[in-house]
């Protein structure tokens, strides 16, 4: 029989669903790609919106077992995405599902000859892909990746309990506002988390908006797949991952992904490295809050002011739309001082010696990709999951500090720029980051349990 791809014999085909929004389909993509080269008779098929496949396919290092498949992305002729509202992108996306993916996978086995799915991998905000598994038989297994960290994930899986403790959502009940600074203490491995630092949906705001309703149903559903895999390793969360181990069938740590499935490296059209090159080791600032997050244009002008003051190298990402909102004057008068590009390739920067703290958003994927660096963070997070690593960073793992009500300002910059580069306090920043470093590095290694967790998923793919 020939199957899939061409390839004569192949029977095994495995379905690869993404949520095209952020850093999600760059890490399931990753973690494909890796699969498909540990199980090269296997077919894999990656089923995506059209634009973000076309990002996807352009890296070169696709193994030929991996077939890229086109779906509804359900934005309207005229829609125009806002970096300030991606609720809007993602609702009408979710809008067309589960359809327009029960059309790529019906597509995916007409383009491998008849090769049926024997298992389906999907991003876990997908949470209607356990449905579409059963419908292709009860020996179908129904993977799930949380491309984020665990903490985000539990409080998602105990929503219902933190509103009933609290009650959030109930007629009469007391105010949740008055409540934030409340820590959870409800939720196992939760210590230190703040209900303000939980994403909106979950106690506060409109907990029947769409998205809300999104969320709540992912931690409803997931318990249902065959296996959770995590973007996380042991020993960064452990009680948390001690109840995921006993909730769920069967759970699989994988992280950090940058350093399990190292992405291709990144192209330096901006000369960002060579500019390091001449920087002392440790003391560059770099600056980068990705692909949705933006802080109000007062905070970015404020936070320039505060790296012209410190007087301290910086590296800046910052989209060339947002330069205007940078005071009068400042680019030239910090052209000795620093650098700002539209893009940088984040984890060779992050990577470079002379880089010393990180200026982020807490988007798990920067968070992962400083503290595999070594790279001290400063928080100001802005949406969703961000809030709760923030919190993690400043007051769990200590490898961090956040702003004071998470507002930046130009006195409290410079202050947290002293703290990390000069202070006692920021050198043990510094060394808690190189031994959480440390024990990722050793995870990821032969032995290790995310190595040998991911020697476990290839089984699952390779046997279903």
């Amino acid at each position: 029989m020939e199957a899939g791809n061409g390839v004569k014999g192949q029977q095994l085909h495995v379905a690869v669903l993404a949520f095209p929004f952020g850093s999600h389909p760059a890490a399931l993509h990753a973690l494909a790609c890796r699969l498909a080269a540990a199980a090269p008779h296997v077919a894999f098929s990656f089923v995506n919106s059209a634009k973000s496949n076309a990002t996807l396919a352009a890296v070169d290092s696709v193994p030929p077992n991996l077939k890229f498949y086109d779906v509804d992305d359900g934005a309207p002729a005229d829609f125009a995405f806002n970096p300030r509202k991606p609720e809007e992108a993602i609702e009408n996306f979710m809008r067309v599902t589960p359809g327009n993916f029960r059309e790529g996978m019906e597509e995916a086995v007409h383009s491998t000859c008849g090769a049926t799915i024997t298992c389906v991998i999907s991003d876990c905000f997908l949470w209607f892909a356990g449905n579409l598994a059963a419908e292709l038989g009860a020996a179908v297994p129904w993977v799930g990746l949380w491309t984020g960290g665990p903490r985000s994930l539990s409080v998602h899986l105990y929503t219902d309990l933190l509103r009933e403790t609290i009650g959030a959502g109930k007629k009469g009940a007391s105010d949740v506002e008055s409540k934030v600074d409340d820590e959870i203490g409800s939720l196992p491995g939760m210590a230190g988390t703040r209900l303000c630092d939980l994403p909106e949906g979950v106690v506060s705001g409109d907990l029947n908006s769409f998205f809300a309703r999104h969320l709540h149903r992912i931690g409803l559903e997931l318990p249902r797949a065959s296996v959770l895999a995590i973007n996380t390793f042991e020993g960064l969360d452990p009680d948390v991952l001690i109840n995921f181990h006993a909730k769920f069938k069967r759970c699989l740590p994988l992280g950090p992904l940058n350093l399990l499935c190292p992405p291709p490296s990144q192209p330096d059209s901006a000369g960002c490295l060579e500019w390091l090159d001449h920087q002392a080791h440790g003391e560059v600032v770099y600056i980068g809050f990705g692909t949705f997050a933006v802080p109000p244009p007062a905070e970015l002008a404020e936070l320039a002011e505060g790296l012209e003051a410190s007087g301290a190298p910086f590296l800046w990402s910052l989209k060339e739309k947002f330069w205007t909102l940078l005071p009068a004057g400042f680019l030239a008068r910090t052209a000795g001082q620093g650098l700002v590009v539209t893009w940088t390739p984040q984890l060779r920067v992050l990577e470079h010696p002379a880089v010393g703290v990180f200026v982020t958003h807490c988007g798990w994927k920067s968070v992962l990709e400083s503290l595999t660096s070594s790279v001290p963070m400063v928080c100001r997070s802005i949406l969703a999951d961000q809030h709760i690593n923030a919190r993690a960073i400043s007051h769990v793992w200590k490898i961090g500090l956040a702003f004071p009500n998470n507002t930046m300002t130009k006195d409290e910059v410079t202050k947290a720029l002293h703290v990390v580069l000069k202070t006692a306090e920021g050198k043990k920043m510094k060394e808690g980051a190189c031994a959480l470093r440390a024990v990722a590095l050793q995870q990821v290694q032969p032995g290790g349990s995310s190595f040998e967790n991911f020697r476990a998923l290839v089984a699952i793919v390779s046997s279903s």
